[in-house]
């Protein structure tokens, strides 16, 4: 896990007023929450965190959290990230102070890697039913993605939790081993499709009958 470097002022003014200050002058608001005590709130420049942020392929990063004028640095967990819903800039960070010597529980990216042999040479789907995985793993072994091949993958088979590459001294899985991680779908047969499709575009055919007396006359 790449661990990196932080530094934040401290926060007094809040609000929405004082916010929209903070983002005017390239800042937004952010709070370091640590076990027994209440959050400290803090503002981060955002161009530092987002060029910090591109260094990383999932949202799991431990920083050094340098507060100016504190004369410590706190080991951190980004735990949550706002975004604005139009913008998509960042607008708030929450982080958790954690200790390197405690295990935590963190959701791990899941990514699919490989050209499944269901796909290439059996015309099939490949669905990526379970993304992230659940872990228990000490702060220093955190990972940002678990990788599972579906090259052999074929149709009509799986993948399972129990399958992702693991060191299961380092990592406790907290997901069912029997969770379908990947499965290739059967393709869909045209003759199947057709009839139903020609059934679906046929146009009701509806006979008016006529009076009796008109039919007799």
């Amino acid at each position: 896990m790449k661990e990196t470097k932080l530094t934040a002022k401290p926060r007094t003014a809040k609000g929405k007023a004082a916010a929209g200050r903070m983002r005017r002058q390239g800042n937004f608001p952010a709070v370091v929450y640590g076990a027994g005590r209440p959050g400290t709130d803090i503002e981060l420049n955002e161009h530092d965190f987002v060029m910090l942020l591109r260094k990383h392929r999932s949202e799991n990063m431990i920083a050094d959290l340098e507060i100016e004028g504190s004369g410590k640095t706190l080991k951190v967990m980004l735990k949550a990230m706002q975004h604005h819903p139009l913008t998509g800039r960042v607008i708030h960070v929450d982080f958790y102070e954690i200790d390197m010597s405690r295990k935590i529980d963190i959701e791990i990216p899941i990514r699919l890697e490989g050209d499944a042999t269901g796909v290439v040479n059996e015309g099939g789907i490949l669905e990526h039913v379970l993304r992230t995985l659940s872990v228990q793993c000490l702060p220093g072994d955190m990972i940002e993605e678990a990788v599972l091949d579906v090259t052999n993958l074929s149709v009509g088979k799986t993948l399972h939790v129990r399958d992702i590459p693991l060191d299961r001294a380092k990592y406790k899985v907290l997901d069912d081993d029997d969770q379908v991680v990947a499965a290739i779908a059967a393709p869909r047969k045209e003759e199947e499709a057709a009839p139903a499709a020609a059934e679906a575009a046929a146009p009701e055919v509806i006979t008016e009958k006529k009076p009796a007396a008109e039919a007799e006359g």
